[in-house]
């Protein structure tokens, strides 16, 4: 397929000269920089939550991969197959090198057939297996935390015999207080640790007015992976909504979260994976600057 312009967030192409650039730097995040340990923050493989492109990738699945892989994504993290097949998705994957490690999937598919969850997963080779969101009313409830937990235990358990990790994805709508601390609190402890992991979303985090290098820090061996955006100068905290406008997604580095002590705390914590994870409308021109951040910051 014939090479797609890159354009800006009116649409407009960027010299080719400019694009070539941003490739070459964006390669050299990935390939090199926070792949290592050579004193970036990040102490990790980066990989890229494909939901950061979910509009892009309803109109053009092909096109849109194109474009990932110009960034020098290597790795993904999967959130739906875009009206393909499990194996037609794989097959447009490997045709660019991209390397699915993680994906998430509904939370009803997991309570209602976890094996053909797991089953999708081993099309695709996963490693990692997770559910996003917990559907709930207007409040998230102890009733509902306890259905998750069952859930939550079984999913981890069935994916433990099929070799690969399960985990819950915070939001930050589970901080609710309950007894003597809070409904996360409670999931945490009802479900087995060894089998259920985490991974963080730290813009959800401190989003619900939570510190995430502390929280990291709270429960080592928990979190096996973080979702990375910094949050927009403004935007309201202490909510527990899981909710926010996508235009509070910013760029590393562009906002207010302070990102040397959630890296170095997900290096302690024995975090495994970091997915750069951009809900923002101008996620295309947003993920070169991170990925920029990722390679120059010490």
């Amino acid at each position: 397929m014939k090479s797609q312009p890159v354009i800006d967030s009116r649409h407009r192409p960027i010299p080719l000269a400019a694009a070539a650039r941003w490739t070459m730097v964006c390669a050299a995040v990935l390939f090199a920089g926070c792949a290592s340990t050579n004193g970036q923050l990040c102490k990790g493989p980066v990989g890229l939550q494909l939901w950061s492109v979910r509009a892009q990738m309803d109109k053009d699945v092909p096109g849109t991969l194109d474009e990932v892989k110009g960034w020098g994504i290597k790795y993904v993290e999967l959130a739906g197959n875009y009206h393909l097949t499990p194996e037609a998705f794989k097959a447009q994957l490997d045709a660019r090198g991209l390397a699915p490690i993680s994906g998430h999937f509904a939370y009803d598919r997991w309570r209602d057939n976890p094996e053909g969850v797991l089953a999708e997963a081993e099309v695709f080779g996963l490693k990692y297996v997770g559910c996003a969101w917990i559907p709930h009313r207007v409040k998230f409830d102890e009733a509902t935390c306890r259905q998750a937990i069952a859930v939550f235990n079984k999913a981890g358990a069935l994916a433990a015999q099929h070799h690969m990790v399960f985990f819950y994805h915070t939001h930050g709508y589970e901080f609710q207080p309950f007894e003597n601390g809070t409904l996360f609190d409670l999931l945490m402890k009802e479900t087995n640790p060894d089998q259920v992991k985490l991974e963080m979303d730290i813009f959800w985090i401190a989003h619900a007015g939570r510190d995430p290098a502390k929280m990291l820090g709270q429960l080592p061996g928990r979190w096996v992976a973080l979702h990375l955006k910094d949050m927009k100068k403004g935007t309201p905290t202490g909510l527990l909504t899981g909710s926010s406008p996508d235009s509070n997604d910013v760029a590393l580095g562009a906002g207010v979260l302070d990102l040397p002590a959630i890296f170095h705390a997900a290096a302690s914590a024995g975090v495994k994976w970091y997915f750069i994870e951009d809900e923002s409308d101008v996620s295309e021109q947003q993920i070169p600057v991170t990925l920029r951040y990722l390679r120059e910051t010490q």
